[in-house]
C-alpha cells in the first residue's frame, strides 16, 4: 500500500487494538485518508499531509471547534483522544488524526430533491450560525463586521495567465483531446473577459466562520439524512455568502454546465434563513464568485505546471459554468436572492 501509515504506533497510542484491514480513501485531492478495521472497532484514519493545514496546534484547534459544534447538535465526527490526551498524533514527523468510522455516502445535487436540497441550505446555514456561537471572538483574524481584506481577480493578471497557459498547451506532445477542450475554453474565457472587465467586484462583504470546503466529498449521508460534515482544515473567517454560493455551484451543477435553478432557489432560501443571511449579502456573494469562476484556471494549472491530472475529470461542468453564468446572471442571481 503507497504510504503506508505506521500503524503499529499508531494503535498502540489509541489503544486501538490490533490492525484487520486498512484501505486506503480514494476520495479527496489533499491529505490522504484511510479506512481502518481492527480488534476494537472501525475507524478513519487521516493522514494530514497538506503542507498548509498540516500544523498539529492547528489541527487540533480545529477538532475543539468540531467537538463544540458537535455539542450542538450539528453532525459531525469529532476525532478521537490518544491517551496522551491529544487528537492528533505525530509519528516519524507526521501528523494523524483518528476518527469514529461513519456509515455513508456522498450525494451529489443531482440525487437531491428540492426538499433535501432546502435540507442542504439550511445545514450549511446552521453550521454558520453555530461557528459563530462557539468559535471565540479572539480566534477571529478580523472583526466580523468587516470586509474580507482580499481583492478580487485582476483581469489583467487573467490575460497573462491565459496566454502562459496557451503556450503550456501549444508545447504539450503528443496533442489530445484535453489540449483542444483547453484551448477551446482559454479562448473563449478570454473573450468573456475582454467583455466583462468592466464588471470587477469590490472587496467582499462582512465575513465569519465557515467550513472552507463544503462540497459533495465532504458531507456524508446516511439514507437521505445527512451524517457527517467532514475535513475541516479550511476552517476559517470568509465571506460566508461566498461560501454558499460556491457550495452550491459545486453541488448543483449538470454535466451540461448548467445550474439547477429551482433546486438553487430552494437550498438559498433555507441558506438565507437558517444563517440570517440578506438577500443583498447573496446578490453580492453571486457577483464575486462569478467574477471569481470566470478568472479561475486552477485545474489547468494543476494539469499543465504540475502535472496532475486528478482535476481533469471537473474542467468540462466547471469551464461550461463559467461561460452559461455568464450568460444567466441574472436568473442565477434571481435564484439565490428572491
Amino acid at each position: 500500500m503507497p504510504h503506508a501509515p505506521p500503524l503499529g504506533a499508531l494503535l498502540r497510542l489509541y489503544s486501538a487494538g490490533t490492525a484487520l484491514a486498512c484501505e486506503p480513501v480514494d476520495q479527496g485531492l489533499l491529505n490522504r485518508g484511510y479506512r481502518l478495521c481492527t480488534t476494537r472497532g472501525r475507524y478513519f484514519l487521516k493522514h494530514h499531509f497538506d503542507p498548509d493545514t498540516a500544523d498539529p496546534a492547528a489541527i487540533e484547534r480545529r477538532h475543539r471547534a468540531t467537538q463544540r459544534l458537535a455539542d450542538l447538535g450539528v453532525p459531525v465526527a469529532p476525532p478521537l483522544a490518544h491517551r496522551e490526551g491529544r487528537t492528533v498524533a505525530v509519528v516519524g514527523g507526521h501528523a494523524y488524526a483518528l476518527h469514529p468510522w461513519i456509515d455513508g455516502g456522498h450525494r451529489h445535487g443531482g440525487q437531491l430533491t428540492r426538499a433535501e436540497s432546502a435540507r442542504l441550505g439550511a445545514l450549511l446555514g446552521a453550521v454558520h450560525a453555530c461557528l459563530e456561537r462557539v468559535m471565540p471572538p479572539k480566534g477571529r483574524t478580523r472583526p466580523a463586521t468587516s470586509p474580507h481584506p482580499v481583492t478580487s481577480a485582476d483581469p489583467a493578471d487573467t490575460f497573462a495567465l491565459i496566454d502562459d497557459l496557451l503556450a503550456h498547451v501549444r508545447r504539450h506532445r503528443p496533442a489530445d483531446a484535453f489540449d483542444e477542450h483547453a484551448r477551446h475554453r482559454l479562448l473563449e474565457r478570454r473573450a468573456l473577459l475582454e467583455q466583462h472587465a468592466d464588471r470587477r467586484p469590490p472587496r467582499g462583504g462582512p465575513v465569519g466562520w465557515v467550513h472552507g470546503d463544503f462540497h459533495p466529498f465532504n458531507l456524508l449521508y446516511k439514507d437521505d439524512a445527512p451524517a457527517a460534515i467532514v475535513d475541516w482544515d479550511r476552517l476559517g473567517v470568509q465571506p460566508r455568502a461566498e461560501e454558499a454560493v460556491r457550495a452550491a455551484a459545486i453541488f448543483f451543477v449538470r454535466p451540461s454546465g448548467r445550474l439547477h435553478l429551482p433546486k438553487v432557489r430552494a437550498y438559498a432560501h433555507a441558506y438565507r434563513r437558517a444563517a440570517g443571511a440578506t438577500p443583498s449579502e447573496l446578490a453580492a456573494a453571486v457577483h464575486r464568485v462569478w467574477w471569481e469562476r470566470l478568472n479561475d484556471f486552477w485545474m489547468l494549472r494543476w494539469h499543465y505546471e504540475r502535472g496532475d491530472t486528478r482535476a481533469d475529470c471537473q474542467f468540462p461542468a466547471a469551464s461550461a459554468l463559467a461561460v452559461w453564468w455568464t450568460r444567466e446572471y441574472d436568473a442565477v442571481c434571481d435564484a439565490f436572492a428572491r
